[in-house]
This record gives structure tokens, sequence and C-alpha cells, in this order.
């Protein structure tokens, strides 16, 4: 009965039954009994025993979302379950895979009981635990693949007993330590990938052992640094070889030219890498992409490369190489990729690189390259982007390279290009970046250029441009940045640029334009610079500028401008920078001015009278009125001293104060006088240790102001009492102060502590050296530092509406709707790329976070505590850093290998932010499970279509969804497991502008509907 199926020994027994006499005589009852009992073993039989052992590892893992539901016991056979794979033949369970199902537990540790198991795959999931010691015993094992998962333990040295294992695949997990003999004792292994792990020992010699090896991947460790061995290059069959980030040193050994059957990747990029580039790897005629950037090699590189057959990539940069570009590189048929910036190349750019049929992204930046550009660049082949900037080059900008209309990007500033750019650029409608900045090109703009509907940067300042500019500028609906300055451009700014409502920067300074100032610029409300200066502009400054909210520049300065100047600019709150000299204003300079926060202001050469502002008295601006000889001021060297005497006879002349009147008035400023005093005395009794000098006569407290004050050092101390506390944290307290002047800012007082001889500033200088210069609207301003032996302060400007982890995560808080997080979202973005870009030299922030984005009262972002910040003083350097950077649930995963960070940790947290924007979750919540931060949990959710529904904030209702499906796929870029994967913050500051609510979900979806830049989530 064995051999057959239940329901067919049911009915053999039944049959048997009917050829008994059917009275049923109680003999006959108790024969039924005994067959029906004897059979019960053989009915329990028939359940496979591979079923139960299958159930048990079910019972030891969590399965939230049901894939392992049809897993039954009650099931004769597994083959049909989720995930299982039988032999046809025999039915008995030969592969596993249960990945990418969101499985929680532990590594399932029995499995190795299904004797004829040769695949087991459970990749992508959250499982934990060590490395299970029964897996070495599953001896018919072919592929193991345990990736992307929570395993924290060493390396099993016993790997060698799986004789027959052809993959192993453990990457994205936590092993640690070296890589054991063990792993060289795998003759069958065809692909070992470690990557991404916390290994720490060194790469071994041992690996050269396995002599079937295709696909070697190890990149992404901590490792100890250490030379690549030279075994490697024993491995005639490897196809892929990937160690990346791995802390190699020394040089590239030679050895590796012997692998003639690399076929997709050799990546040993970002490294640290030294010596010449071995020739032999130059000549291997099956190899498809070579990733050598971001290592210190030098010398030249090998001239000849014939052999290179089959190269589609060639990426050579950030390296310390020298000598020209080889002419052979001009020969590579196949080449599709060459990327050869910030080396020391010099020469020419051969001329044969033009002739190539598939070359279509070109990056050769930051070089010594000299002499001409080919002019057949763009006849062979659609460059998608283009880039030789900061080079030498010379003669004219090859006419064709929009061929095809494919290109993206054409980047030559800080060139020597000279002449006229070819008409067909008119018709480049594809170019979403256009720099030519720093050329001596000349000639009009070709007309079609000023209507590219995916242009959202142009630069053509510092030529000889010259003509108008076009009103169909108008129809550049994207851009964002515009700057013509320091070229010959006349005529008018043409009204149709009020239609540029993403524009952020627009610069036309030193230009020969003239007429009036159009009203529409009013239209720009997220306009952050305007620089109009060294023109011929005339008539009034329009009162419309005050419409743009967020301009934080605005220079006017060297015109002809006339009228006064507009009280209504005081309106702009983030206005830093006023430059309005060398005009022909009149009137006299607007009071609601004094309460902006100014870093420049200059109204000099002009025709303005009457007294300054005191809240613009400022030692800081002593020459900022000079030239206005009917101004005047207290306390200011450059300008006369106003008279009292005058002003009160010109105020007062022909009245006479009666005398009972003037005794009252005599009788109460005294009595002022006398409670001023008797105050000034409570208050010194109070705090008066915060008013002592030390023994060598200079003040306890010294002060150090960043932006004009209205408040003193002491009068902030008056207001450190518990009672306005609003804050503690790992570094010290934050207090709100509200000061005399009717200002509010906050106080930072840093704990004081004392480790060995050194007192811990926690942060200050740092803080104090980074924020103390920037300045911009989307950055937290420290307005003055204040410090003493035994405290430092820091004084901020005060943000009414808290930090955006307040907001977000305090159920006491509003619920912000998606229009109010977007604005954040994008104001914080700005803020974090003027840091990376235009900010000299850079800065990382190395702690973005939702509770260190600060609300003002209209919920525009500020970038703040800047405690953690490094200054990059190379461009693309990392920074290593001795403490934990960051906070937890935002840090980028690679920081816990490396140690450094660059500007792609900043973005990893910043696409933390976004999740939490786009979720309204915290990043780290016990829902997710042990282990689990939200970029996993993201993950896995988008997978379906009803998990990327479960993700968004219910809180912000369905009209929403399309605009926040955007911002989430930014967030998934920017928290890419691999930093070279994760956009640049320019790139997320343009991606979120094309997720504008205003512009998506409401029609045209413009550049994002055409090529959908981000991938489907």
């Amino acid at each position: 009965m064995l051999g057959f199926s239940r329901k067919e020994r049911e009915i053999g027994i039944m049959s048997k039954c009917k050829e008994k006499d059917r009275s049923f005589s109680v003999s006959g009852l108790v024969l039924i009994g005994l067959i029906l009992i004897g059979s019960a073993p053989l009915i329990n039989a028939i359940v496979s025993p591979e079923v139960k052992i299958l159930i048990g590892v079910k019972n030891s893992l969590q399965d939230p979302d049901g894939f392992l539901t049809n897993w039954r016991e009650s099931d004769e056979t597994p083959c049909k379950w989720n995930g299982v794979i039988c032999d046809p033949s025999m039915q008995l369970v030969i592969a596993i895979d249960l990945s990418n199902m969101n499985l929680y537990g532990p590594v399932p540790s029995a499995i190795c009981d299904l004797q004829n198991l040769t695949s087991y795959n459970v990749g992508n999931n959250f499982l934990e635990g060590s490395f299970p010691a029964t897996l070495l015993d599953c001896s018919k094992l072919e592929y193991l693949n345990l990736s992307q998962n929570l395993i924290v333990s060493e390396l099993p040295d016993g790997i060698s007993r799986l004789q027959s294992l052809t993959n192993l695949d453990l990457c994205g997990n936590n092993f640690s330590g070296s890589i054991p003999p063990g792993f060289g004792d795998l003759p069958l292994l065809e692909s070992l990938n470690l990557t991404n792990n916390l290994l720490n020992g060194t790469i071994p010699g041992y690996l050269g052992k396995l002599s079937n090896l295709k696909w070697l991947d190890l990149a992404y460790n901590p490792f100890a640094p250490g030379v690549i061995p030279e075994e490697l290059g024993n491995l005639s069959q490897l196809l892929n070889i990937h160690i990346a980030m791995a802390n190699l040193i020394g040089p590239i050994p030679s050895s590796l030219g012997n692998l003639t059957a690399l076929t997709y990747f050799l990546d040993l990029s970002e490294n640290n890498l030294q010596g010449s580039i071995p020739l032999g790897i130059m000549q291997l005629p099956k190899l498809a992409k070579m990733e050598l950037y971001g290592n210190r090699l030098s010398g030249q590189i090998p001239l000849d490369m014939k052999n290179l057959l089959s190269i589609t990539d060639i990426d050579l940069s950030s390296n310390l190489l020298t000598g020209r570009i080889p002419e052979e590189m001009g020969k590579l048929q196949t080449l599709e990729l060459l990327h050869l910036w910030a080396n020391h190349l010099e020469g020419v750019i051969p001329p044969g690189l033009a002739d190539l049929p598939k070359l279509s992204r070109l990056r050769l930046f930051d070089n010594n390259l000299s002499g001409e550009l080919s002019q057949n660049f763009g006849n062979h082949a659609a460059f998608t982007y283009f880039d030789v900037s900061r080079n030498s080059l010379s003669g004219s900008v090859p006419p064709n390279l929009c061929r095809g209309e494919n290109l993206e990007e054409l980047i030559l500033f800080t060139n020597n290009f000279s002449g006229e750019l070819a008409g067909t650029y008119g018709n480049c409608s594809s170019l979403y970046r256009f720099l030519l900045n720093e050329n001596n090109l000349s000639g009009t703009i070709p007309a079609g250029l000023w209507n590219s509907v995916h242009l959202y940067i142009v630069d053509l300042s510092q030529n000889n441009f010259q003509g108008g500019i076009s009103p169909n500028i108008g129809l550049a609906t994207n851009l964002t940045s515009l700057n013509l300055s320091d070229n010959r451009f006349n005529g008018t700014i043409p009204t149709e640029i009020g239609k540029l409502f993403l524009l952020n920067r627009l610069m036309l300074s030193h230009n020969l334009l003239s007429g009036s100032i159009p009203p529409q610029l009013g239209n720009l409300s997220g306009l952050n610079v305007l620089s109009l200066s060294d023109n011929q502009f005339s008539g009034e400054i329009p009162l419309e500028i005050s419409k743009c909210y967020q301009l934080a520049q605005l220079d006017l300065s060297r015109n002809a401008l006339t009228g006064s100047i507009p009280s209504d600019l005081g309106s702009l709150n983030v206005l830093t920078d006023l430059d309005l000299s060398e005009n022909n204003l009149s009137g006299q300079i607007p009071v609601e001015l004094e309460k902006l926060r100014f870093f420049l202001f200059n109204v000099s050469f002009n025709n303005l009278s009457g007294p300054v502002p005191p809240g613009l008295i400022n030692g800081a601006f002593n020459n900022s009125f000079i030239g206005n000889p009917h101004l005047c001021a207290q306390g200011l060297q450059a300008i006369k001293p106003c008279s009292l005497v005058a002003a009160d006879s010109s105020t007062n002349e022909g009245r006479k104060v009666p005398a009972p009147l003037a005794w009252a008035v005599g009788g109460t400023f005294a009595a002022a006088v006398l409670i001023l005093f008797v105050g000034s005395c409570l208050f010194f009794r109070k705090y008066k240790a915060h008013f002592n000098t030390k023994a060598d006569g200079k003040p306890l407290w010294s002060l150090t102001s960043f932006h004009k004050l209205g408040f003193s050092e002491y009068e902030v101390l008056g207001c450190l009492d518990e009672d306005n506390l609003i804050g503690t944290g790992g570094a010290g307290k934050v207090y709100k102060a509200t000061l005399s002047n009717g200002q509010e800012v906050a106080v930072k007082k840093l704990w004081t502590d004392v480790k060995g001889d050194k007192k811990h500033d926690y942060g200050f200088n740092a803080e104090v050296e980074t924020l103390g210069k920037l300045r911009h609207k989307n950055i937290v301003k420290l307005l003055c530092c204040c410090s003493s032996q035994d405290a430092k302060l820091l004084v901020y400007e005060y943000m009414p509406n808290g930090s955006l982890g307040d907001q977000l995560h305090n159920p006491k808080a509003s619920i912000l709707n998606w229009a109010t997080r977007y604005k954040i979202a994008l104001g914080a973005a700005e803020g974090l790329a003027y840091l990376h870009h235009d900010y000299n030299p850079p800065v990382l922030h190395c702690d973005v976070k939702s509770n260190n984005i600060l609300l003002d009262l209209d919920y525009e972002a500020r970038v703040a505590d800047f405690g953690l910040a490094k200054i990059l003083q190379t461009c693309g350097k990392e920074v290593s850093l001795s403490s934990i950077a960051g906070t937890c649930g935002y840090i980028a995963p690679e920081y816990g290998y490396t140690f450094k960070v660059n500007e792609k940790s900043d973005i990893y947290s910043f696409g933390v932010v976004l999740m939490e924007l786009v979720t309204g979750k915290m990043p780290v919540e016990p829902e997710f499970g042990d282990g689990v931060d939200i970029v996993k949990w993201v993950r896995v959710k988008v997978q379906t279509k009803e998990g990327i529904l479960q993700v968004l904030d219910s809180r912000l209702g369905a009209a929403a969804k399309e605009d926040i499906l955007l911002v989430l796929r930014v967030a998934l870029l920017c928290t890419s497991a691999l930093p070279i994967q994760r956009p640049s913050m320019r790139e997320v500051v343009q991606m979120l502008l094309e997720a504008h609510p205003e512009q998506t979900g409401k029609g045209d979806k413009t550049v994002s509907a055409k090529k959908d830049p981000y991938g489907s989530v």
C-alpha cells in the first residue's frame, strides 16, 4: 500500500469490505476495525518526511506577508509550496528559494535534513543570528545564498566541506574577521560574493587556488590595508572582479594582466592603490568595463591598448595620472564611456576620439589639457554628456555635439574657447545643463536655446556674447539658474522672464542692459539671488521685488536707478546681501530695513538724505553710506553726525513747551533714571558672576558676532534660567531668549566637560568655524558666540516652529500637509546643496536628520546643528572621523566599515529624512522589527503595489499620492546601498523641483513625463 495515494488505499479497503457479508455481523465489524487500525501507520507514513522538516522551518520564521501560508502540515508533499522546487521524477526537494519574502528570525538550521538539497536561497530577508554550522552538512549543496540579511558572525572555515559548491553569496550581512583558508579549498566554486560586510582581515592569496572561479566580489569591506595578492592572476577563468572600497594599497599586480577571460568588470575603484597602471590590464581582449577611479595611480596611461577589443567603459578618474591621453584610445571602436577627470593629464585630446561610433559619455574635466577640440565630435556618435571643463582648451566649440538630440549636459567652463556657437545648438532640445562660462565665446545665442523646455541650469557668464535676451525665454519653464553676467548683452530684460516660476538665481550683471527693471520679476517667488549690477538700468526699483520672499541677495549697484528705496524691501525676511550703491536714489533709508540681518549692506554714492536708521549703524558698514552728502548718523566715522540741536529746531520750530508740562516731563525723566539705576543694581547682583573679570583685567566673556546685533552678551546671559529652557541634548541645553528689542533668539549652552587636560567643546569650534561663514536662506543663522573659561554659548536666530522631527513625530503637533512637507524637503535640499557645491571649500554636515532641520514661522527649512561638520579642503576628499558621525537610523551603511564620510553620507541621511516626510514614521520604529530601519522597511514594501500604498502617510490623503511617489523615488535613490549610485545634492534639488506639487499630478510632467529620471518605485 505504500506505493498508493491515500484515496487509492481507501478505495482498496472498501472493495475488500464489499466482498464480505453485507449483514455487518459482529465479526465483520471487528475485522473492519482491525483493518482500519492496522492501516493508520500506513496513512501517516505516506506524509513526506520533507513536509515535517519544512514545517519546522516555517515555524521558526516570522512571515508577516504570508508567503508561506500554503505550507500546510496536512499536505503529502511540499512540491507545490511557494519557494520549494522538487525533482520531477522522484518528487523530492532539490531547491529552496525563500528570497525576497520579508522573513524574520534565525537562519533555518535544519534545512540540510533535506538529503537531496542542491540549492538554498534565503537572500534579501531579515534573518539574523550566526552562520548555522549545520549548513556545512549539506553535502550536495551547489548554490548557497544568504545575502542581504542581518547575520552576525565570522565566516566558517569549514565551508570547505561543501565540495560541490559552485555559487556562494554572503553579501550584505555583518560577517567580520578574515576570510578563512577553507574558502580556498572549494574546487568547483564559480562565484564568490562577500560584498558589503564587515570583513577586516586582508584579502588572502589562497583565493588564487579557486581554479574554476568566474565571479569574485569582495567590495565594500573594511579590510585592513593590504595589497592585491599576486595569486589572483592565476584565476584564468575569471569573468568579473569587483574589489572597490576595500582599503587596498600598493601597486596593481602585473599578474592581473593574465586574466584574459575577464569579460564584465575589472573594478578596483575607490582604494589607495599606487604606482602605474600595468600594461597587461590594458590588453584584455574581452573586458567590457575598467573601473580604476578614486585611487592614487600615477605615471602615464599605457600607450598600447589595441587589444581592448570589447571595452565599453574606461574610468580612470580622480587619480594622479600624468602625460598625454594615448592616441590608441581613438581606435577603441566599442568605447562608450571615457572618464579621465581630476588627473594631471596634458596635451591635446586625441582627434580619434571624435571618430568613435559609440562614444556618448565623455568627462575629461580638471586636467591640464590644451589645444583645440576636433570639430568631428558629434558627427559619429550621439553624446549624452560632454564635459571638458577646467582645462586650457581653445578654438571653437564643435558644432554637432547635439547630433541626435541626446545631449543632456554640455559643460565647457573655464577654458579658452572662442568664436560663435553654431546654430545647431538652437535645436538642442534635450539639454538640461549648459555651462560655458569663463571662456572667450562671442556672437549671439542661437535662438532656439532660449526656449529649451528642459534646460534647468544655464551659465554663459564671463564671455563676450552679445545681442538681446529673447522673449522666448519665458518658455524655458524648468530653468532654475540663469547666469549671463560679464558679457555684452544689450536691450531690455523681457517681461516674459516672469514666467520662470522655478527660477532660483538670476545673474545679469556686467552687461549693457538698459530700460527699467520689469515688475514681473515679482512673480518669481522662489528667487534667491538677483544680480543686475553694472548695467544701464533706469527708472525706479519696482515694488514687486518685495514679493520675492526667498530673496537672500539683491545687487542693483552701478546703474542709473532713481526714486526712493522701497520700504517693502524690509519684508524680505531672508535678505542678507543688499547692494544699491552707485545709483541716483533719493529720499531716506527706510527704517523698515533695520530689522533685517544684513551680512552685506551698501547704499553708498546715491542722493540719499536724512538720518541712517539706528539699527543699520554698525562698524562693519562704516563705508556703506559714503557719497551721500545729505545723510547723517551718530557713531559712523565716514559720514557726518546728525545735529540734535538742528533736528530739534527743525522739528519743533515755532513751538514752546508750557512750563507745567516741562516740569512734568522732567520729573518723569528723573524717576525713570532712578528706576533704571535701582534695576541695574539688582540685575548686577543677580548676575554678577557673569560680569566678573579675570585677574589680568580681561573680561570673563568674549563675544564674536557674525551679523549685525542689537544686543550684548550680558543681555543673553540674563535669559539663561530654567523658565526659558526649551530643549536638552547630548551637547548641552537650549534656551529661548526674548531680548529687550523684541528679538527672539535660541541660545545653545554647551556642557562643560574635562577630559584629561583638554576641555571637550561638544562641537563648539566646528560649529563656529562653519556656521559663522555660511550665508544661505536655508542655513540657520549663527548670530554670535560667547565663550568663557567655564561655558560656551551659541546664539542663533529662533525658529518658532521647532524642528521637523518635532512636527512629524510629536502627537501634539498639527499634521503637516504635503505641500508644506514638500516645501521643507526642497528647502533643506537647497541648503545642503549650498554646503556641498556652492561654498568653497565644501562642507559636510555629518549629522543630517529631521531634528536638525528647523522651521521658521512660514515653515521654511533651515539646516542646523553643525557640531560634527567637516570642511573638505579638496573637492571629493573623504574625511575620517574618530567618533560616530551621525545618528542611529540616518548613518550611511558604508560608514560602519570605512569610518569615513563624504558628501554621499549626507545624501543618504537626507534620503532618510525624505522617507520620514513620505511615511510619517521615525527612522527606527518597533513595527519594522529588530534591526530593521526605515530604509529596509520601505525597500521591502515597495516591491508590491499594495506595499507602496502602505508606506505612504495615511494622514496625507490620496490627492497628492502621485506627487508623494515622485519624492519617494528620490528618497530611494538617495539611500542606495552603494554610494556611487546616489545622486549629488544638486541632482536631488533638480529632481525635487521636477516633483513640484503644482506641476505633477495636474497635467504636464515636463522632464519627468518624458523619461522618468528616477525609474519606477
